[in-house]
């Protein structure tokens, strides 16, 4: 009886003594791992997130770029981080896609879903169909039909291999029935650069990426993949509109590794609601073309839980890309 008293109170007392050095967290920087090159939306979002975060938690939080294999690369380093909250994940809709696409390819995952848990939706904005300045299309009809007209002829950029800018362009060819030519890039800045240097002639991207070129006359939007008007891009019709019956949406989120200890999650949690409602970031996040679009973890959950299902049903479309 005294040795089970003695391991009932040890045990105790080693979960009072986790719970008392978890509530001074953080104590020191934290890094904000970005999977993808400086200037794509995950970045132009990420940058002010994480400047507020780190005022809302005390502590610097430092974005670091780990680009690589449309984002698999970073993703993957940030699930074997260790599960202490000094490292955070800031990742796109394609967190779902990767793992699928690794599926289908018949190697092994980087990471899986299951190894996250999310913290906070932040954005969620439908991609916009974008060509340059100088094209000859106007509409996406004019787009489609170049396309159709010959096969192989048109080309887009990506940001990888069954990426959030390569589904969504997929999605569409499969819709009208077309055939283009895939460019894979190492993230959205190198495939926004390609385009704005001509070496590709369209690209699917959040608003956030392209706006500050809209707004420069350099790139032409033509259509975007969401179900109702883009506060960014009002005057930019929806593939729906057009009778081309695809939707895609290019949210960004904030995740950890799946065994953080709860009180850690909870105050990123507060953390992130803080950074969400804060009327400086919200117009700092609108000025770059993403409005935030706030879920907390839970309500997080259940979306990513049907998106998810959804991305990966149309990477099983697409089937095995070499």
């Amino acid at each position: 009886m005294k040795t089970t008293t003695l391991k009932t109170l040890a045990v105790g007392m080693t979960l009072m003594a986790s719970s008392i050095a978890w509530a001074d967290y953080p104590t020191r920087p934290i890094t904000m791992i970005v999977p993808f090159p400086p200037g794509g939306v995950t970045d132009t979002v990420a940058r002010p997130i994480a400047d507020a975060l780190g005022k809302a938690l005390g502590q610097q939080v430092v974005v670091e770029n780990k680009a690589g294999a449309g984002g698999a690369i970073g993703t993957g380093e940030a699930a074997r981080a260790k599960p202490d909250g000094y490292t955070i994940l800031l990742m796109l809709s394609s967190i779902s896609i990767l793992p699928e696409a690794d599926k289908i390819l018949g190697r092994k995952a980087a990471y899986n879903t299951t190894d996250f848990k999310p913290i906070a939706r932040i954005t969620a904005d439908p991609t916009v169909l974008v060509v340059s300045a100088k094209s000859p299309w106007k509409t996406v009809d004019e787009f489609v039909a170049a396309a159709r007209q010959a096969p192989g002829k048109v080309d887009y950029g990506s940001s990888g291999i069954y990426g959030s800018m390569h589904v969504p362009m997929a999605m569409l060819e499969k819709n009208a029935n077309i055939k283009m030519t895939h460019v894979p890039y190492t993230g959205a800045g190198p495939a926004v650069a390609a385009l704005l240097g001509g070496q590709v002639d369209a690209i699917s991207t959040g608003p956030s990426s392209i706006l500050q070129h809209v707004k420069a006359g350099t790139v032409r939007p033509l259509a975007h993949w969401g179900d109702k008007p883009l506060d960014a891009l009002p005057d930019t019709p929806s593939l729906a509109d057009k009778g081309y019956d695809v939707k895609f949406v290019q949210w960004s989120g904030i995740f950890v590794p799946k065994d953080v200890p709860a009180d850690v999650i909870k105050r990123l949690r507060d953390a992130a609601k803080t950074v969400a409602n804060d009327p400086d970031v919200q117009a700092k996040i609108l000025a770059a073309g993403s409005p935030i679009d706030y879920l907390d973890a839970d309500a997080f959950q259940a979306y990513w839980d049907k998106d998810d299902a959804l991305l990966r049903k149309a990477v099983q479309d697409i089937g095995k890309v070499e």
